[in-house]
């Protein structure tokens, strides 16, 4: 750390709009270095000097030790909220889990912020009027930075097609880490959600009917279709109909290299047909993010060859 360098550990328990809307943007209005730790990770003793520690919403076990013992290393120690968290009349009615988290990570940290003679700092006029006993600060959010549409990578299933998303995993976890402007849509249950939890960047939807479905691929934004497709007595019987969806969905399709679709697609030229290797897949996929003109052409080949399979 620079001598004179201003910085601020910020505590969360993960990324969150907390951080990103209020307390990230005035730590930089007022000039601090921004180091952020989750729960379960604390800085080296000898880093705190200089330094300021705000916590956001929650004051984990671990940082009330380490405050403690360190306390006269940090200029001054921020508690920020955006609810009335240190209330307990106020979690009425709140599902019980989460109440039950309020109640372990903020509302038995206030007579442990006292101690630290903490500030406080509030979202609204409402908290700041409710807390004014402890000289709060009022901190306005920030809109967040604008940036490109992320590129939505998709694959739509069944539960019949769970082997796929499972396939698809170690596929997605490689081209979401190499490519930070991309996300992926999946159709899922509890158990597809449990297999994507540890991915970032993944939007999991809920079952639903075929109207509602259609509706859903033709609102468009999406730009690239996966369609894999594992050997199975039951895959044998598939039909082509992704080629459809994905094609209706506005994107460039990767599909198995098998008859199902080969049959239809053109490597290449209305679609990319690609063996069932997950780091191929890997490659192809990339290959289409960074490639717009491809993308672009594959799906206008696409969705020519489907008209005309409609005229049929």
């Amino acid at each position: 750390m620079k001598p004179d360098q201003k910085v601020a550990f910020v505590v969360e328990e993960s990324i969150n709009p907390s951080s990103d809307f209020f307390v990230i943007p005035e730590l930089k209005r007022r000039g601090y270095e921004i180091r952020r730790f989750g729960f379960d990770s604390c800085p080296a003793a000898g880093d705190a000097g200089k330094s300021i520690v705000v916590f956001v919403r929650y004051v984990p076990r671990r940082w009330k030790l380490f405050i403690d013992r360190y306390r006269e290393h940090f200029d001054q120690v921020i508690y920020f909220m955006d609810d009335d968290l240190l209330n307990p009349a106020a979690l009425s009615g709140l599902p019980l889990r989460y109440r039950f988290k309020l109640i372990r990570y903020a509302f038995l940290a206030r007579s442990w912020l006292q101690k630290h003679n903490a500030c406080f700092w509030v979202s609204t006029p409402y908290l700041q009027s409710v807390y004014s006993a402890f000289d709060s600060v009022l901190v306005a959010p920030v809109p967040l930075p604008e940036k490109p549409r992320p590129l939505t990578i998709f694959y739509h299933g069944s539960s019949s097609h769970n082997a796929e998303i499972r396939w698809l995993v170690p596929v997605l976890e490689e081209v979401l880490r190499r490519r930070e402007n991309t996300v992926f849509e999946a159709i899922g249950n509890a158990e597809v959600r449990k297999w994507l939890k540890g991915l970032s960047r993944v939007n999991v939807l809920q079952p639903m009917s075929w109207p509602s479905y259609q509706a859903l691929i033709l609102r468009g934004g999406r730009d690239i279709g996966l369609a894999p497709l594992l050997d199975s007595p039951f895959n044998r019987a598939r039909s082509h109909t992704k080629y459809f969806d994905i094609t209706a969905a506005g994107a460039a399709g990767v599909f198995a290299d098998d008859p199902v679709y080969t049959s239809y697609i053109e490597h290449e030229s209305n679609g990319m047909t690609i063996a069932m290797d997950q780091s191929e897949w890997v490659s192809a996929i990339v290959d289409l993010i960074d490639n717009k003109a491809k993308r672009l052409a594959l799906h206008s080949a696409a969705r020519s060859h489907c008209f005309r399979l409609g005229q049929t």
